[in-house]
């Protein structure tokens, strides 16, 4: 089979997998690899999961697609099983978080208009950050590599330095901001927590001056760090969120989720999607949330969580010259390089069969299924420890 027929948009990795089992795959050679990308944080409960398997297969043969034309009983009982266990009122259901995120964009600017403030346009993300690939979504985060030759930037959208907290006061106390979009723990840019203490003071912020807050937990959500939500750390709530990935363990699936003040501009005819919310997609995320929403799974990803983050310090006290920081949160981890990330990534696959994911800020993220064992977190540190080792015979020999 030859790829010259597919958009060349992907830097693709030398891998062809075959099938999946838990935090197992294997390529079309027989090749065995532990997992640690999980599809980008994607198959929160592993590969082939029983309970989705089994969901997926049962809807299959029902029913698979009528459009939002009808009422579909299967949104109504996850967002039902969503509110109950957020902040949240409503919800929309999306294909991926990307949708998600436009439709959090566009509900935060319609709240301004249902309060009678339209010239609250101005919507405020932080470098590092991403959202996705809309175009709502790569101008809220404006990387320069995901907008450049994309045209003009879109009106009213602005970025601020991750920490910088008087350029963020300045754009709350804006009298034309309709809202921030931060994800509490940063994915692709390196990582990142918000620490606590900023995001309670943000909510401050945002309820003295009028505005939105939307966090997009499609990454760091749904169990990741440990509770069901990233914000439960600090706390506090956002009034728009975000979330995708593992909502649906691997089947395509997003949604948003705002309070009702929030959504108050989100009437009949002002959004919609054609497949977001199918019968399929129902089915297989009402059986994902329950897993991942059950307190042993969350008391599970904590302890792993801790295992993982003590072994990978213990490396980093070993191998100075190889990591300069663990960061992150639960079963989000950075792993700060002194080699080129890629490399490294290469090495951990084709010497160990471990995968890992990239990042920014030249690092390489850990983000197992949260069903990961505790032998497999074992087998993870000794082969990265392995890779670390095989990276600094590199360097010496550079």
């Amino acid at each position: 089979m030859s790829q010259e027929h597919l958009m060349g948009v992907y830097n693709r990795a030398p891998l062809e997998v075959e099938r999946g089992l838990g935090a197992r795959l294997w390529s079309t050679d027989g090749t065995e690899y532990l997992d640690c990308v999980a599809g980008i944080s994607t198959n929160g409960l592993g590969h082939a999961h029983p309970k989705l398997v089994a969901a997926v297969t049962e809807q299959a043969g029902k029913l698979w697609h009528v459009s939002n034309i009808f009422r579909i009983p299967g949104q109504e009982a996850l967002a039902d099983d969503l509110c109950a266990k957020s902040f949240a009122d409503v919800v929309f259901f999306t294909n991926s978080g990307t949708e998600a995120v436009e439709c959090a964009l566009k509900t935060a600017r319609k709240h301004h208009v249902a309060n009678g403030n339209p010239e609250r346009i101005d919507i405020y993300g932080f470098d590092g950050s991403f959202h996705g690939r809309t175009y709502g979504a790569i101008n809220a985060a404006a990387n320069p590599s995901y907008t450049e030759g994309f045209g003009p930037k879109m009106e009213g959208f602005h970025q601020l330095v991750w920490g910088d907290k008087a350029a963020l006061k300045a754009a709350f106390e804006n009298p034309t901001t309709a809202a921030i979009i931060l994800e509490p723990v940063q994915g692709e840019g390196g990582c990142r927590s918000t620490p606590d203490e900023d995001l309670r003071w943000m909510r401050e912020m945002a309820d003295a001056n009028g505005v939105l807050i939307i966090f997009d937990e499609v990454q760091c959500g749904m169990g990741r760090t440990g509770k069901l939500w990233a914000h439960e750390w600090a706390g506090m709530t956002p009034d728009i969120m975000a979330i995708a990935k593992a909502l649906g363990g691997g089947f395509p699936i997003g949604a948003c989720l705002a309070t009702a003040n929030a959504a108050k501009g989100m009437t009949v005819g002002v959004h919609g999607s054609t497949f977001g919310g199918n019968p399929l997609a129902m089915a297989v995320g009402q059986a994902a949330f329950g897993e991942l929403s059950k307190p042993e799974t969350l008391a599970h990803v904590n302890e792993i969580a801790g295992y993982l983050k003590q072994q990978l310090h213990g490396l980093q006290e070993r191998f100075p010259d190889v990591i300069v920081d663990v960061r992150g949160k639960g079963l989000l981890i950075g792993v700060k390089l002194v080699p080129n990330n890629r490399e490294f990534m290469g090495w951990a696959r084709d010497e160990q069969h471990l995968l890992v994911a990239g990042g920014g800020d030249n690092c390489v993220r850990i983000l197992p299924p949260l069903v990961l064992t505790l032998e497999e977190a074992r087998e993870a540190v000794e082969r990265f420890e392995k890779t670390c080792e095989f990276a600094r015979t590199k360097l010496a020999a550079t």
